[in-house]
């Protein structure tokens, strides 16, 4: 006798619709350590530090963790220490990063250059006023969180429009990172900041439509 079995119905698997661009957003790894006295080099009034070998080892890690994955392209900013992160997957892909103009880290006024740490974990007053406030705008000459977090949007809107239908790693700050999950989720400014160095995080972007994927992947580096 003939059985007719009644369709299922099996739960979706996540993919980005068609049109779609999806972003991998690889924070640096470590960078050299601030002192006192002594400024990190500069770029364009940012702190321009090269990695720790610290954050050497972390580049390592990404590259390894990733070089499976089918990437489109592979973004930087113009500050060292991302070009530096990327350089290893690059190899592995034979890919040119290229620069992104908006998506360097939050300039930081007159404590760019390292005092921003130092200000940091000496839990200066105008330091604790930033938490408060979740803006920068109390470091003198700091940029607004506003106008960082409006040219993070449109770096990430850009590197999407460019990228429809494909993977891109997208190696950035953890100011970014925590913008760009801040401007998807329309959650707390600062709610994402801290994201690990040589951590992974994902943003499917359509239009401006934005979705969280992953938030600071860290598992490739559980060696180190």
């Amino acid at each position: 006798m003939l059985v007719m079995m009644e369709q299922e119905y099996r739960q979706p698997r996540f993919a980005p619709t068609p049109g779609a661009a999806d972003l991998y957003l690889i924070r640096h790894g470590e960078s050299a350590p601030a002192q006192a006295g002594i400024n990190f080099a500069m770029k364009d009034g940012h702190g321009d530090p090269a990695l720790h070998p610290a954050g050497e080892a972390q580049a390592i890690a990404v590259g390894a963790r990733l070089k499976n994955e089918q990437f489109d392209a592979l973004y930087v900013t113009k500050l060292i220490r991302t070009h530096q992160t990327a350089a290893p997957l690059a190899a592995h892909l034979g890919l040119v990063p290229r620069e992104n103009p908006d998506l360097h880290e939050v300039h930081l006024g007159d404590w760019d250059g390292g005092l921003y740490r130092i200000k940091a974990a000496e839990g200066d007053p105008v330091y604790q006023q930033v938490l408060a406030e979740q803006d920068w705008s109390a470091i003198p000459g700091a940029e607004t969180r506003d106008a960082f977090f409006d040219r993070v949007r449109r770096g990430l809107l850009n590197i999407a429009t460019a990228h429809a239908d494909q993977k891109v790693a997208v190696f950035v700050h953890g100011g970014v990172i925590a913008a760009a999950m801040a401007i998807a989720t329309g959650c707390a400014p600062f709610a994402f900041l801290g994201a690990a160095n040589g951590s992974i995080s994902r943003l499917v972007i359509k239009g401006n439509r934005m979705t969280v994927r992953g938030f600071n992947e860290t598992q490739h580096m559980d060696h180190l």
